[in-house]
């Protein structure tokens, strides 16, 4: 890794990285903000460059990221980055990020639990728990009846394990949201067919694992 912190470093690039794929290519623009320990150190453990380098879709080993600030504005990336001193989050090391281009915008909020390792805790308006250490699609949807058990039997039939699953709703028949983190990359055909679905209304795909392409 590079930097001086596996949880303020390496965990932030995770963080950010994660946010890039799920939206797909690089914002224009990301408002960030800071909370508890990592409003309090972020420079000096390069909290800021490590987030923006994910969001460059740098790796946690890329001696790039100490210039990712030059970089992201390099590239025509509009950064905002903001520590909140008032205002309690649920894990010292959190970060909140708005995403937006190409007509698009995203909000999600991850923290650094340690040794790098990283949680989703909110996407859009949802409560998630996800790792981003497997490969990980989201998929929105309306609370209908069967949904779950079609996107398993979906899932069954290309031969992909989930290893884990959650979902969010905002109310019965209302908008929910399932996390399904599986044990191996998901085929892009698979999840063209979630897409396709009925009640589907996005779908969308992390797997860090995979290289997606560079600033």
């Amino acid at each position: 890794m590079v930097g001086p912190s596996s949880s303020h470093t390496a965990g932030a690039v995770r963080i950010g990285r994660t946010a890039r794929r799920l939206f797909g290519e690089r914002p224009e623009a990301v408002h960030i903000r800071l909370f508890g320990s990592f409003a309090e150190t972020y420079r000096g453990h390069g909290t800021d460059l490590a987030l923006v380098a994910g969001l460059l879709d740098m790796d946690t080993d890329d001696l790039r990221i100490r210039d990712a600030l030059d970089l992201a504005e390099e590239a025509g990336m509009l950064v905002d980055i903001r520590p909140e001193t008032s205002g309690d989050a649920d894990h010292p090391n959190t970060a909140m990020l708005r995403l937006s281009g190409g007509g698009k915008m995203m909000a999600i909020t991850g923290v650094s639990i340690g040794g790098g390792n990283i949680e989703i805790t909110a996407f859009q308006d949802f409560d998630v728990r996800f790792s981003a250490a497997y490969p990980t699609i989201l998929i929105l949807h309306e609370d209908r009846q069967g949904m779950i058990a079609n996107l398993t039997q979906a899932l069954r039939d290309e031969g992909v394990n989930i290893g884990f699953m959650d979902v969010d709703r905002k109310s019965r028949g209302g908008a929910a949201l399932t996390v399904v983190e599986a044990d191996e990359a998901v085929p892009f055909s698979l999840v063209a067919r979630i897409a396709d679905m009925r009640y589907v209304q996005q779908t969308y795909y992390v797997n860090l694992a995979a290289s997606e392409g560079s600033i």
